[in-house]
């Protein structure tokens, strides 16, 4: 066997891959990364590499797993260092990686886990957990039902979800006389900060009212925009990074060169520099992060569904498609309508990067991998803005063709499924009683959840109603040459 990746071979790598530009034993915990899988790797954890390269050494990450022990099993071996492979048309390059100092997987020790996140040293807790992991009601409150939530109440000291982790170590600060840490949210949910600090604040209010308070009003809950392509690593792309280090990695990360990160400035306990190296510190996210969801989530799920259908494994094969690709044009014209228009935003300038990046060759970003949870997305990426289109009087045809694209994929996805969704349950058992397309579009929205129905069921059911009966590719055709099926 080839030898691991690990800090004994970072001064003899091969050829011209970087290494951390400091010492990882020297590094002290200042984060505690919760969600620690492939985009924080090639995202948050990048950033604060760059920040400890230039000696703040206070900044190191504990990562840690609510679920698998895979990415402690893989890391561990190597140090926590791991390979960051950027890919663009050109090639690639290569960085090792070495800001995770731990990986800890909550499910085997959760008092390791509060441990981490209780200690002084510890002054921000980041998250990226996907937006399943709110355990939200569709008007943005706690779901009380959710089985998480309910164990997680029962049992404060054994705590299992997001919720009952930052509750039960900000009780554990706060009787100890520590400050609390401050909670950034990194996942794609509007106003993320607000919403997370919503659900904890109402969480722990249920545990003790005291508690609730105190959160409310001492605890920041900064929001934050990211922005990078990150495909799921393949065998393919560890065998090749081997080959160009010299030494294995068993869990590397492949992504674009393109790294957005936006934050809102609210770090009590202070912050590492992360404006010296591209971070975007403002005082409102909310514009940036819109346009993000709606511009680039909003078309990466169209691609995603459509590309599903007409089966393109991956976002650039289904992009270089005419048919798609004019579909896409034709959702942004309609997305970028509903952006804040004094905000700097520049979505012309957007588009044009965001049409690079989707067609950069050198990425396998998998069309079935972004296709996935569906139910939970959709809101921000398509059903918002189209509901403020409609309300303005305005035309919303290809957002509504969008959420027909995600039920006539939730259809067609066979067995095994391609893709999953938190409500497979729900909407597999919607599909299977209803006997016309216009029942299919009334019980999956229904199952899904999703606010305001009545007001989009029409213009959803017309555009389901004629993928159904002529398939994909004429109805895709249509709106690409900005005629909609009637």
């Amino acid at each position: 066997m080839a030898q691991r990746l690990n800090r004994s071979c970072l001064s003899h790598l091969a050829g011209a891959v970087q290494g951390p530009a400091y010492d990882p034993t020297h590094l002290v915990a200042g984060v505690v990364h919760i969600g620690i899988g492939a985009f924080h790797r090639a995202h948050q954890a990048v950033y604060v590499d760059a920040c400890l390269a230039e000696g703040d050494a206070s900044w190191g990450i504990i990562g840690v797993s609510l679920r698998s022990s895979a990415m402690r099993d893989a890391l561990a071996p190597q140090d926590c260092l791991y390979t960051l492979a950027e890919r663009d048309g050109s090639g690639e390059t290569l960085k090792v990686i070495g800001s995770v100092m731990k990986v800890l997987v909550a499910p085997e020790d959760p008092q390791v886990v509060l441990a981490a996140m209780s200690s002084p040293q510890t002054r921000i807790v980041t998250l990226t957990v996907t937006e399943k992991a709110y355990p939200r009601n569709a008007d943005g409150t706690l779901n009380v039902q959710d089985r998480t939530v309910a164990a997680d109440l029962a049992n404060p000291d054994r705590p299992t979800g997001i919720l009952g982790f930052l509750t039960e170590a900000l009780a554990r600060r706060r009787a100890d006389g520590t400050p609390p840490f401050t909670v950034l949210s990194c996942d794609n949910l509007p106003a993320n900060g607000k919403t997370l600090r919503g659900l904890v604040t109402e969480f722990a209010t249920l545990r003790d009212r005291e508690l609730g308070r105190y959160i409310e009003q001492n605890v920041a809950f900064p929001s934050s925009m990211v922005d990078r392509i990150v495909p799921a690593t393949t065998d393919a792309d560890r065998e090749r990074v081997a080959q160009a280090l010299g030494v294995e990695d068993a869990w590397p990360v492949v992504t674009e060169p393109f790294m957005q990160w936006v934050v809102e400035d609210n770090f009590p306990m202070g912050r590492p520099a992360w404006e010296r190296h591209g971070v975007e510190m403002v005082a409102d996210v909310a514009p940036f992060e819109e346009m993000k969801l709606r511009l680039l989530n909003g078309a990466h799920s169209a691609i995603a569904y459509a590309g599903q259908l007409l089966g393109h494994e991956t976002v650039a094969d289904a992009f270089a498609d005419p048919l798609i690709h004019g579909f896409v044009k034709g959702l942004w014209r309609e997305s970028a309508r509903t952006l804040s228009g004094d905000a700097g935003l520049k979505p012309d300038e957007y588009m044009e990067r965001l049409a690079d990046r989707f067609a950069n060759p050198a990425l396998r970003h998998r069309t079935a991998q972004i296709a996935n949870d569906g139910s939970q997305k959709l809101p921000q990426r398509f059903i918002n803005p189209m509901l403020e289109l409609q309300d303005a009087g305005e035309d919303a045809a290809h957002l509504a063709a969008g959420v027909a694209l995600w039920i006539a994929a939730l259809a067609d996805r066979g067995e095994p499924p391609a893709f999953s969704d938190p409500l497979d349950e729900a909407l597999k058992a919607a599909i299977a009683k209803t006997t016309s397309p216009a029942d299919t579009v009334a019980a999956v929205l229904q199952a899904a959840r999703f606010d305001r129905v009545d007001r989009y069921l029409p213009a959803v059911t017309k555009a389901y109603q004629r993928i159904s009966d002529d398939g994909i590719s004429a109805p895709l055709a249509l709106y690409a040459q900005g005629e909609f099926p009637q």
